[in-house]
Protein backbone atom coordinates (compact mmCIF):
# COMPACT_ATOMS: atom_id res chain seq x y z
CA UNK A 1 0.00 0.00 0.00
CA UNK A 2 1.77 3.71 -1.21
CA UNK A 3 2.50 5.48 1.96
CA UNK A 4 0.27 8.52 1.20
CA UNK A 5 -2.36 9.47 -1.47
CA UNK A 6 -0.55 11.84 -3.77
CA UNK A 7 2.90 9.61 -4.21
CA UNK A 8 -0.38 7.17 -4.91
CA UNK A 9 -1.82 8.53 -7.78
CA UNK A 10 1.55 9.56 -9.14
CA UNK A 11 3.75 6.12 -8.69
CA UNK A 12 3.46 2.84 -10.72
CA UNK A 13 0.98 0.87 -8.15
CA UNK A 14 -2.08 2.07 -10.21
CA UNK A 15 -0.48 2.62 -13.26
CA UNK A 16 0.18 -0.18 -16.09
CA UNK A 17 3.42 -1.70 -16.16
CA UNK A 18 3.74 -3.93 -19.34
CA UNK A 19 6.96 -5.11 -18.21
CA UNK A 20 5.73 -7.17 -15.47
CA UNK A 21 2.52 -8.34 -16.95
CA UNK A 22 1.82 -11.07 -19.12
CA UNK A 23 0.38 -8.93 -22.06
CA UNK A 24 -2.86 -9.79 -20.63
CA UNK A 25 -5.15 -7.38 -22.20
CA UNK A 26 -3.68 -8.42 -25.26
CA UNK A 27 -5.98 -11.51 -25.37
CA UNK A 28 -7.99 -11.16 -22.80
CA UNK A 29 -9.87 -8.91 -23.93
CA UNK A 30 -11.91 -8.89 -27.53
CA UNK A 31 -11.51 -6.02 -30.26
CA UNK A 32 -13.84 -5.44 -32.75
CA UNK A 33 -13.43 -3.84 -36.17
CA UNK A 34 -14.13 -0.33 -35.62
CA UNK A 35 -12.66 3.27 -35.01
CA UNK A 36 -10.35 1.64 -32.36
CA UNK A 37 -8.94 -1.73 -33.99
CA UNK A 38 -8.67 -2.71 -37.26
CA UNK A 39 -9.67 -5.98 -36.96
CA UNK A 40 -11.72 -8.65 -34.97
CA UNK A 41 -10.28 -10.37 -32.34
CA UNK A 42 -12.29 -12.81 -29.49
CA UNK A 43 -11.44 -13.16 -25.95
CA UNK A 44 -8.59 -15.76 -25.12
CA UNK A 45 -7.02 -15.02 -28.20
CA UNK A 46 -3.74 -13.44 -28.43
CA UNK A 47 -3.43 -10.28 -30.67
CA UNK A 48 -1.31 -11.34 -33.65
CA UNK A 49 1.03 -8.39 -32.89
CA UNK A 50 1.83 -9.89 -28.94
CA UNK A 51 5.39 -11.11 -29.14
CA UNK A 52 6.63 -14.17 -26.94
CA UNK A 53 7.97 -11.76 -24.36
CA UNK A 54 4.81 -10.65 -23.83
CA UNK A 55 5.35 -7.18 -24.92
CA UNK A 56 3.83 -5.34 -28.15
CA UNK A 57 5.45 -5.26 -31.78
CA UNK A 58 3.80 -2.31 -33.28
CA UNK A 59 3.77 -0.23 -29.88
CA UNK A 60 5.51 2.69 -31.21
CA UNK A 61 3.02 2.77 -34.75
CA UNK A 62 -0.06 1.75 -32.56
CA UNK A 63 -2.23 4.78 -33.92
CA UNK A 64 -1.13 4.51 -37.71
CA UNK A 65 -1.79 1.00 -37.67
CA UNK A 66 -5.16 1.62 -36.30
CA UNK A 67 -5.13 0.81 -32.70
CA UNK A 68 -6.16 3.38 -31.02
CA UNK A 69 -7.71 1.31 -28.82
CA UNK A 70 -5.08 0.04 -27.42
CA UNK A 71 -3.61 3.44 -27.03
CA UNK A 72 -6.72 4.52 -24.89
CA UNK A 73 -7.00 1.45 -22.71
CA UNK A 74 -5.89 1.72 -19.10
CA UNK A 75 -6.05 -1.23 -16.85
CA UNK A 76 -4.93 0.70 -13.26
CA UNK A 77 -2.20 -1.46 -12.81
CA UNK A 78 -4.49 -4.65 -13.03
CA UNK A 79 -2.74 -6.25 -15.66
CA UNK A 80 0.88 -6.59 -13.61
CA UNK A 81 -0.79 -7.39 -10.33
CA UNK A 82 -2.62 -10.39 -11.39
CA UNK A 83 -0.13 -11.73 -13.31
CA UNK A 84 2.57 -11.03 -10.38
CA UNK A 85 0.55 -11.34 -7.37
CA UNK A 86 -2.97 -13.74 -8.27
CA UNK A 87 -1.00 -16.11 -9.96
CA UNK A 88 2.14 -15.71 -8.84
CA UNK A 89 4.11 -15.01 -11.42
CA UNK A 90 3.30 -18.15 -13.53
CA UNK A 91 1.97 -17.15 -17.16
CA UNK A 92 -0.66 -18.48 -19.10
CA UNK A 93 1.92 -19.94 -21.69
CA UNK A 94 3.81 -22.09 -18.81
CA UNK A 95 0.67 -22.91 -17.47
CA UNK A 96 -1.80 -22.98 -20.06
CA UNK A 97 -4.35 -24.39 -17.47
CA UNK A 98 -4.47 -21.40 -15.60
CA UNK A 99 -5.28 -19.04 -18.96
CA UNK A 100 -9.13 -18.91 -18.85
CA UNK A 101 -9.29 -17.94 -14.60
CA UNK A 102 -6.34 -15.54 -15.29
CA UNK A 103 -7.95 -13.97 -18.10
CA UNK A 104 -11.69 -13.87 -16.32
CA UNK A 105 -10.41 -12.13 -13.15
CA UNK A 106 -8.85 -9.27 -15.51
CA UNK A 107 -11.33 -7.34 -15.93
CA UNK A 108 -12.26 -8.02 -12.03
CA UNK A 109 -8.90 -7.05 -10.95
CA UNK A 110 -9.23 -4.02 -13.48
CA UNK A 111 -12.72 -2.91 -11.39
CA UNK A 112 -10.94 -2.81 -8.16
CA UNK A 113 -7.73 -1.18 -9.40
CA UNK A 114 -10.06 1.52 -11.25
CA UNK A 115 -11.53 2.25 -7.37
CA UNK A 116 -8.50 2.45 -5.91
CA UNK A 117 -7.06 5.12 -7.69
CA UNK A 118 -10.55 6.90 -7.21
CA UNK A 119 -10.33 6.50 -3.56
CA UNK A 120 -6.57 7.56 -3.69
CA UNK A 121 -7.35 10.77 -5.80
CA UNK A 122 -10.45 11.33 -2.68
CA UNK A 123 -7.89 11.08 0.29
CA UNK A 124 -5.35 14.00 -1.61
CA UNK A 125 -8.79 16.49 -1.78
CA UNK A 126 -8.75 18.90 1.31
CA UNK A 127 -12.94 19.64 1.41
CA UNK A 128 -13.13 15.93 1.84
CA UNK A 129 -11.74 15.58 4.97
CA UNK A 130 -14.84 14.55 7.06
CA UNK A 131 -15.23 11.23 5.11
CA UNK A 132 -11.37 10.78 4.69
CA UNK A 133 -11.26 7.95 7.67
CA UNK A 134 -14.55 6.14 6.00
CA UNK A 135 -12.46 6.70 2.18
CA UNK A 136 -9.41 4.88 3.99
CA UNK A 137 -11.40 2.09 5.05
CA UNK A 138 -12.65 1.30 1.80
CA UNK A 139 -9.59 1.91 0.25
CA UNK A 140 -7.83 -0.34 2.87
CA UNK A 141 -10.81 -3.14 1.82
CA UNK A 142 -10.44 -2.55 -1.75
CA UNK A 143 -6.64 -3.34 -1.87
CA UNK A 144 -7.51 -6.42 0.74
CA UNK A 145 -9.76 -7.70 -2.02
CA UNK A 146 -6.80 -7.72 -5.00
CA UNK A 147 -4.66 -9.94 -2.95
CA UNK A 148 -6.89 -12.40 -2.81
CA UNK A 149 -7.24 -15.49 -4.43
CA UNK A 150 -8.35 -16.10 -8.09
CA UNK A 151 -11.61 -18.12 -7.00
CA UNK A 152 -12.84 -15.28 -4.79
CA UNK A 153 -12.15 -12.45 -7.11
CA UNK A 154 -14.49 -14.28 -9.71
CA UNK A 155 -16.98 -15.03 -6.82
CA UNK A 156 -17.23 -11.26 -6.27
CA UNK A 157 -20.50 -9.25 -6.26
CA UNK A 158 -18.23 -6.25 -8.18
CA UNK A 159 -21.37 -4.12 -8.57
CA UNK A 160 -22.16 -4.56 -4.71
CA UNK A 161 -18.73 -3.06 -3.69
CA UNK A 162 -18.43 -0.54 -6.56
CA UNK A 163 -22.00 0.85 -4.86
CA UNK A 164 -20.93 1.64 -1.55
CA UNK A 165 -17.30 3.05 -2.92
CA UNK A 166 -19.07 5.29 -4.89
CA UNK A 167 -21.40 6.98 -2.18
CA UNK A 168 -18.45 8.14 -0.91
CA UNK A 169 -17.69 9.25 -4.03
CA UNK A 170 -20.50 11.52 -4.78
CA UNK A 171 -19.95 12.91 -1.21
CA UNK A 172 -16.66 13.69 -1.83
CA UNK A 173 -17.80 15.39 -4.96
CA UNK A 174 -20.00 17.40 -3.39
CA UNK A 175 -17.53 18.28 -0.37
CA UNK A 176 -14.93 19.71 -2.99
CA UNK A 177 -17.15 21.08 -5.77
CA UNK A 178 -18.47 23.29 -3.12
CA UNK A 179 -15.72 25.60 -3.32
CA UNK A 180 -17.41 27.03 -6.32
CA UNK A 181 -19.73 29.75 -4.94
CA UNK A 182 -23.17 30.08 -6.74
CA UNK A 183 -25.56 27.04 -8.75
CA UNK A 184 -23.04 24.70 -10.94
CA UNK A 185 -24.34 22.72 -14.11
CA UNK A 186 -25.50 19.08 -13.56
CA UNK A 187 -25.18 17.58 -16.60
CA UNK A 188 -24.36 14.04 -15.10
CA UNK A 189 -25.04 11.32 -18.01
CA UNK A 190 -26.11 14.41 -20.36
CA UNK A 191 -25.93 13.30 -23.84
CA UNK A 192 -23.39 16.14 -25.14
CA UNK A 193 -22.43 14.29 -28.13
CA UNK A 194 -21.31 17.04 -30.41
CA UNK A 195 -22.00 19.68 -28.02
CA UNK A 196 -20.37 23.46 -29.30
CA UNK A 197 -18.91 23.82 -25.56
CA UNK A 198 -16.37 26.68 -26.60
CA UNK A 199 -15.47 28.64 -23.76
CA UNK A 200 -18.38 27.51 -21.95
CA UNK A 201 -17.72 28.06 -17.68
CA UNK A 202 -18.36 24.43 -16.36
CA UNK A 203 -16.57 25.03 -12.66
CA UNK A 204 -17.74 22.51 -10.16
CA UNK A 205 -20.21 21.04 -13.01
CA UNK A 206 -21.24 17.47 -12.17
CA UNK A 207 -20.20 15.43 -15.79
CA UNK A 208 -20.12 12.29 -14.26
CA UNK A 209 -20.96 9.75 -17.37
CA UNK A 210 -21.50 12.21 -19.63
CA UNK A 211 -21.14 11.86 -23.19
CA UNK A 212 -18.62 14.08 -24.59
CA UNK A 213 -17.81 12.00 -27.63
CA UNK A 214 -16.41 14.72 -30.17
CA UNK A 215 -17.79 17.83 -28.11
CA UNK A 216 -16.26 20.94 -28.70
CA UNK A 217 -14.67 22.06 -25.88
CA UNK A 218 -12.30 24.72 -26.56
CA UNK A 219 -11.09 27.16 -23.98
CA UNK A 220 -13.44 25.33 -21.35
CA UNK A 221 -13.09 25.64 -17.69
CA UNK A 222 -13.60 22.88 -15.93
CA UNK A 223 -11.89 23.33 -12.52
CA UNK A 224 -13.13 21.40 -10.21
CA UNK A 225 -15.43 19.44 -12.47
CA UNK A 226 -16.83 16.19 -11.31
CA UNK A 227 -15.33 14.15 -14.65
CA UNK A 228 -15.59 10.26 -13.68
CA UNK A 229 -16.80 8.11 -16.22
CA UNK A 230 -17.03 11.30 -18.56
CA UNK A 231 -16.53 9.93 -22.65
CA UNK A 232 -13.81 11.85 -24.05
CA UNK A 233 -13.64 10.15 -26.94
CA UNK A 234 -12.34 12.82 -29.88
CA UNK A 235 -13.41 15.29 -27.36
CA UNK A 236 -11.71 18.72 -28.39
CA UNK A 237 -10.00 19.77 -25.25
CA UNK A 238 -7.79 22.33 -27.01
CA UNK A 239 -6.53 25.50 -24.63
CA UNK A 240 -9.20 23.72 -21.74
CA UNK A 241 -8.06 24.08 -18.40
CA UNK A 242 -8.75 20.54 -16.52
CA UNK A 243 -6.65 21.77 -13.42
CA UNK A 244 -8.39 20.87 -10.33
CA UNK A 245 -10.99 18.73 -12.26
CA UNK A 246 -11.70 15.77 -10.09
CA UNK A 247 -11.65 11.50 -10.99
CA UNK A 248 -9.97 12.57 -14.30
CA UNK A 249 -7.80 9.46 -15.63
CA UNK A 250 -4.98 9.05 -18.00
CA UNK A 251 -7.48 6.91 -20.45
CA UNK A 252 -9.72 9.81 -20.67
CA UNK A 253 -6.86 12.17 -21.52
CA UNK A 254 -5.86 9.47 -24.31
CA UNK A 255 -9.17 9.61 -25.74
CA UNK A 256 -9.23 13.32 -26.35
CA UNK A 257 -7.58 16.20 -27.86
CA UNK A 258 -5.30 18.33 -27.16
CA UNK A 259 -2.84 20.95 -27.40
CA UNK A 260 0.35 22.57 -24.93
CA UNK A 261 -2.50 25.05 -24.10
CA UNK A 262 -4.96 22.21 -22.29
CA UNK A 263 -4.39 22.49 -18.36
CA UNK A 264 -4.13 18.78 -17.03
CA UNK A 265 -4.12 17.72 -13.37
CA UNK A 266 -0.26 17.50 -12.34
CA UNK A 267 -0.53 13.63 -12.06
CA UNK A 268 -1.72 13.33 -15.75
CA UNK A 269 0.65 12.71 -18.63
CA UNK A 270 0.25 15.04 -21.84
CA UNK A 271 -0.45 11.99 -24.37
CA UNK A 272 2.36 12.19 -27.05
CA UNK A 273 -0.17 12.17 -29.93
CA UNK A 274 -1.56 15.75 -28.75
Amino acid sequence: MPGSAGSALDGGDLRADCANCFGLCCVALTFSVSADFPVDKDAGEPCRHLRTDFRCGIHRTLRPQGFQGCTVYDCFGAGQKVSQITFGGKDWRQAPESAERMFAVLPVMRQLQELLRYLTEALSLEPARPLHGDIRHALDETERLTRTDPDTLLALDVAAHRGGVNTLLLRTSELTRAQVRGKKKNRRGADLFGAKLKGADLRGADLRGAYLIAADLRGADLRLADLIGADFRDTDLRGADLTGSIFLTQAQVNAAKGDSATGLPASLSRPAHW
